[in-house]
């Protein structure tokens, strides 16, 4: 699942949605459903998200595996082999 910090970057700089909207040439729509994690931004409009918050993409967005927040609480282990 994808998480980001849109609405955490947004609100600290105080610019609405729209006006992020209109400054990335999307709807109101589209942040919102970012900000709510309905909606995974393909990669240009996710390197404009970053740009207009002077951040790096990698800070702005997170992939998180499914279970990792629970994982997170549980003891250390061994990590999983892949395949």
């Amino acid at each position: 699942m994808m998480k980001n910090k849109v609405r955490i970057y947004r609100k600290g700089q105080g610019v609405t949605q729209a006006a992020l909207a209109a400054h990335l040439k999307v709807s109101r729509q589209t942040i919102c459903a970012i900000e709510q994690g309905k909606y995974n931004p393909g990669l240009e409009l996710a390197f404009a998200l970053a740009m207009a918050f002077h951040t790096s993409v990698e800070d702005l967005f997170h992939y998180e595996h499914p279970g990792e927040a629970a994982e997170a609480d549980s003891p250390l282990q061994s990590p999983k082999a892949i395949g």
